[in-house]
């Protein structure tokens, strides 16, 4: 049996620990040998994206006890190695190759804290290479560090051909193809063109860690398009990554530059950046729980036999448990901000049954919170809609107090009921991301309600940075090294100036002007846009085709990923028939799961497959269970519990 996995990064070592684990019990069928080739010109266990070779400013989102490349539930097959990085870090990485600084870096992380990724790539790395030297009698497992540039039909199955023109059989394919660049869409084009023909520096969407950052001048301006995740990267690197440093000074964090940055002007539709992470020492808030938007609510739908909508089904149930984790919160830690009884009344309102909820509670909140006190959601999201400002120096001030409060929040931690609304829709995100796969909610909702304006909404409150870094980028602000643009930015190529172009409509003053411009944007996870000419290749020989969803208008539109049978997915071909003996793993099947981007989550299950905090969900270890059912399709086992 002959495995091609293409792509060696996580969910590729996912598919080699799972093929190994369960060749055991194939093999006792009675298949012969099995041959893994895995395919990626970079280090298998850690990919590109991990590498170890990265800046050690880059760190990871989630905390040290958080991610894992070995599944811990009971219900498939049990890991030959290895563990979550969290005890990789706990033993220091006893058997990996690691500098003595970076034993020095893991004994100083908690568990809490969040590594450099660099580091975390050690471990992917480690953990491969100790998964494949475990590897059962009768499997062996070669990396070929080759892009793979072809796959095409064979008599018996597969020819898989490399960057170098060779190509190799293959009985059963992996795609685990992880983040692939992306074409650049038409502005980003004509942004490329000017850069060209102007002299100027334009630096498109890629993953950080690829770009060659030394081509920006220190002491220029420098917009950056984009204040989610990347932007803290492209912050830090252009920092402390030439030299500057950051210390505790009596008003807080302080710059200190070393005169080798940039001028940093920042923009993005919001006008500030995502909001930073609450310290909790925890993943999930440990005094947050969901009371209404439950698992057992929110599959009951599917057993009944039927599709629920986001907006109709499931977010009055998150929307009631937000709400409740502000109040609550806000009642416990500021007494005096709410009315005597009004808990208990809030409760009440929260507990009507049909649509008469939401304006039920809206009354006790204003009857029973002060103004300044009560929790409004789309403001969260959009801190500055509505607000004119009449210079980029107010701008910048207004964004700074938004910084402080905010890095104050997160220090609260549990006290703090904006982070405790926050972190409901957290835990909210974990049981969406089980209950909307595979069709579990209607197409139209999946579209206009869950990607439409939901997905924006959680990424920008829950999916931020570490709180450091808000506090960096509040210190930047104050010692000029970094300014803002503000809301609904406008981006040009002035030729008549030579340079880019930035303003917003609700900033007064002159727009900002700069000679280089950095996209702090990801390359689009979207399969049709693809700078791959393997999935190029695929979707033009019509072995894969991109996943059609229905707007409410009942159009058809390409999502961001490939059509695919249920699991063990299996792509579609141009006629809608699966394709034999190939798989898909990973972000490719964002077109039918939600949040492919996010690591395994490390839980201690027990041994009846429950957790034992209750505080893990599922949905967390799904890439695993995924990789398992692969894994168990190609050796012609039945499915496991999970599957």
């Amino acid at each position: 049996m002959r495995v091609a996995v293409i792509g060696g990064g996580p969910r590729g070592a996912s598919a080699v620990e799972r093929l190994l684990a369960n060749w055991p019990a194939a093999s006792k069928a009675g298949l012969g040998e099995l041959e893994i080739t895995v395919f990626d010109p970079f280090t298998p266990g850690s990919g590109r994206v991990w590498r170890p070779e990265q800046p050690r400013e880059f760190l990871m989102n989630t905390p040290c006890l958080y991610p894992t490349l070995i599944p811990s539930e009971p219900d498939v097959a049990p890991p030959r190695v290895g563990g979550s990085f969290h005890e990789w870090l706990e033993r220091r990485g006893a058997e990996a190759d690691l500098t003595p600084d970076e034993r020095a870096e893991a004994a100083a992380l908690t568990s809490a804290d969040y590594p450099p990724r660099a580091l975390y790539g050690r471990y992917l790395a480690h953990t491969f290479a100790a998964v494949v030297a475990a590897a059962p009698e009768g499997a062996t497992v070669e990396h070929i560090a080759l892009e793979v540039v072809r796959l095409g039909r064979t008599p018996h199955g597969w020819a898989v051909t490399t960057a170098d023109g060779h190509a190799r059989q293959a009985d059963a394919v992996v795609l685990a193809l992880g983040h692939v660049p992306a074409r650049p869409n038409r502005a980003q084009r004509d942004f490329v063109d000017a850069a060209a023909r102007l002299g100027l520096t334009y630096l498109p969407p890629a993953a950080p860690a690829d770009v060659d950052w030394d081509v920006l001048p220190a002491g220029r301006t420098v917009l950056v398009r984009g204040m989610g995740l990347n932007f803290f990267d492209v912050m830090v690197r252009l920092t402390k990554g030439r030299g500057g440093r950051f210390k505790e000074g009596p008003e807080g964090l302080e710059y200190v530059p070393s005169g080798r940055e940039p001028r940093l002007a920042a923009a993005s539709r919001r006008g500030v950046p995502y909001r930073g992470k609450a310290e909790l020492g925890a993943y999930y808030a440990p005094g947050v729980r969901l009371r209404w938007f439950t698992r057992e609510a929110a599959l009951a739908p599917r057993a009944a036999g039927v599709t629920p909508s986001f907006d109709a089904d499931f977010w009055p149930l998150l929307h009631r448990d937000t709400l409740w984790a502000y109040y609550s919160t806000l009642a416990r830690s500021e007494s005096g901000a709410v009315g005597h009884g009004f808990l208990d009344e809030l409760q009440a309102a929260l507990e009507t049954p049909g649509a008469g909820w939401e304006a039920r509670a809206e009354r006790v909140v204003v009857a029973g919170v002060a103004r300044d006190r009560r929790l409004d959601l789309r403001g969260l999201g959009a801190p500055l809609a509505g607000r004119h400002f009449v210079n980029r120096s107010e701008l910048d001030a207004h964004v700074l107090a938004y910084l402080e409060d905010d890095a104050a929040g997160s220090a609260r931690g549990e006290d703090d009921p904006v982070k405790m609304a926050i972190a409901a829709l957290h835990r909210g995100r974990a049981v969406l991301k089980e209950v909307v796969a595979d069709g579990g909610i209607t197409e139209e909702s999946w579209v206009a309600g869950l990607r439409g304006w939901f997905e924006g909404l959680v990424e920008g409150l829950a999916s931020g940075p570490p709180a450091i870094r808000i506090q960096q980028l509040a210190a930047l602000i104050r010692a000029g090294v970094v300014s803002t643009v503000g809301p609904e930015p406008r981006f040009a190529v002035d030729r008549g100036a030579g340079c880019f172009v930035a303003e917003s409509p609700w900033v007064g003053g002159r727009p900002v002007y700069a000679a280089a411009m950095v996209e702090a944007l990801a390359p689009a996870n979207v399969v049709a846009a693809a700078d791959s000419p393997l999935l190029t290749g695929l979707l033009a020989d019509g072995l894969a085709r991109p996943k059609y969803l229905a707007g409410a208008d009942g159009v058809p539109r390409p999502a961001s990923g490939l059509d695919v049978t249920a699991p063990p997915y299996r792509p579609l071909d141009v006629n809608g028939h699966a394709v034999p003996g190939v798989y898909v793993l990973g972000l490719q099947l964002s077109a039918v799961q939600w949040g492919t981007a996010i690591a395994a989550e490390a839980h201690p299950f027990g041994a009846t497959g429950e957790t034992n905090d209750g505080a893990a969900y599922p949905s967390g270890q799904r890439t695993l269970r995924d990789a398992d059912a692969i894994a168990r399709a190609i050796l012609g086992l039945s499915q496991g519990l999970a599957h």
